[in-house]
C-alpha cells in the first residue's frame, strides 16, 4: 500500500481525524458538554436539586430559574444538571462491566474454539434473544427496588442497575470480539508467533486483542447510548434513581401530568436532555466508526496493495 494513496485524514491521530468529520466533532462536544456538566454538577447547579418551595412551583424560565421549576418548587435547571451523574454512571460503568466479560468470552471462544465455543456463544445468544429493556424490567421487579445490603456493603439502586445492564452487555461485545477475534485467530502472524514458541496466552492478549479493540470500542461508545436510555425508562417507571433524587426519567414520570396543562418546560427540557446526549454518544460512536475502520476508504483515496 502506499502511503500517498492513503487520504489524508487516515494519516492524522485519530483524535485529529474524529474532530475533522462532522459527526464526530459534533458528538465530541455534545460528550464533553455533559460530562463537564456531570462532574461539576455542585458548581453549575443554580439551586438545591432536591429542596422543596411550593411558593415557588410551575414557574415558567426565568431570570431567578433558568428552566423553570417543578410541581414542588425544585429548579428544573439544577435537577437535569445533577440528572446527568446517574445517567452517565449507568451508561460508562455499565460498558465497562459489559466489555470486560464480553471481551472475555468472544476472544477465549474464538481462540480455543470446540466445545467451549459453542458453551461461550450459545449462552451468549441465550442472553440476546430477550431484549435488554425486557430482561431490565424483569429482573428489577424481582428484586425491588431501593438499597441491598450484602455484609458490610451496600448498595444503591443504582449500583443494581450499572451491574444489572453491564451483565446485559456483555452478549452484543462479545459476539463483536468474537468475530474480529475468528478473523485474527486465521491470519499468518498467529501462525507466526506460534512457531516462535509464544504461549497461548501471550498471542490471545498481546497480539490478538490488540486487534481487536477497534469494533469494540464503537460497539462500546453506542452502548452508552442504549444504557442511558434503559436508565431513564426505568427511572420513568420508577424502578431507576429514587426519589428525590433527580434523574431525567423521573422527571419525565412527574411532569406527564401536565402535557395538555400548559407547563411545557417540566418535560421538554428532561426530554432534550435524554435526546441531546444519545444522539451526541450515537454521532460519536459513528465517527470512531469511520476513522477506527480502514476497510472505509472513499473517493480518491482508493487503498493500493
Amino acid at each position: 500500500m502506499t502511503l500517498s494513496a492513503v487520504p489524508a485524514s487516515l494519516r492524522l491521530p485519530p483524535w485529529r481525524a474524529l474532530l475533522l468529520r462532522p459527526a464526530g466533532l459534533t458528538g465530541t462536544i455534545i460528550v464533553a458538554i455533559v460530562t463537564v456538566a456531570a462532574l461539576a454538577a455542585p458548581l453549575i447547579a443554580t439551586h438545591d436539586p432536591i429542596a422543596v418551595d411550593l411558593s415557588r412551583k410551575l414557574l415558567p424560565p426565568g431570570a431567578t430559574h433558568w428552566l423553570g421549576t417543578d410541581q414542588t418548587g425544585r429548579d428544573i435547571f439544577s435537577r437535569i444538571v445533577w440528572g446527568a451523574r446517574p445517567s452517565l454512571a449507568v451508561g460508562l460503568l455499565a460498558v465497562l462491566i459489559g466489555a470486560a466479560g464480553g471481551i472475555m468470552f468472544g476472544l477465549t471462544a474464538a481462540f480455543a474454539r470446540g466445545w467451549w465455543e459453542q458453551v461461550a456463544m450459545r449462552i451468549m445468544d441465550g442472553l440476546a434473544s430477550i431484549p435488554l429493556l425486557i430482561w431490565a424490567i424483569a429482573i428489577t421487579g424481582i428484586v425491588g427496588i431501593g438499597p441491598v445490603r450484602i455484609g458490610m456493603w451496600t448498595f444503591p439502586n443504582e449500583s443494581k442497575l450499572i451491574l444489572l445492564i453491564g451483565l446485559l452487555y456483555m452478549p452484543p461485545l462479545a459476539r463483536v470480539t468474537y468475530g474480529s477475534a475468528l478473523l485474527e485467530v486465521r491470519a499468518d502472524y498467529v501462525q507466526a508467533r506460534r512457531l516462535q514458541g509464544a504461549g497461548a496466552s501471550a498471542i490471545m492478549l498481546g497480539d490478538v486483542l490488540p486487534n481487536c479493540l477497534s469494533p469494540v470500542i464503537v460497539q462500546a461508545t453506542l452502548l452508552i447510548a442504549v444504557g442511558i436510555v434503559v436508565e431513564a425508562s426505568l427511572s420513568f417507571i420508577g424502578l431507576g434513581v429514587e426519589p428525590p433524587f433527580p434523574s431525567w426519567g423521573g422527571m419525565l414520570a412527574d411532569a406527564r401530568r401536565y402535557i395538555f396543562s400548559g407547563e411545557w418546560w417540566t418535560y421538554i427540557f428532561p426530554g432534550l436532555a435524554i435526546s441531546l446526549t444519545v444522539i451526541g454518544f450515537n454521532l460519536l460512536g459513528d465517527g470512531l466508526r469511520d476513522i477506527l475502520d480502514p476497510r472505509k476508504v472513499s473517493g480518491s483515496g482508493r487503498m493500493v496493495v
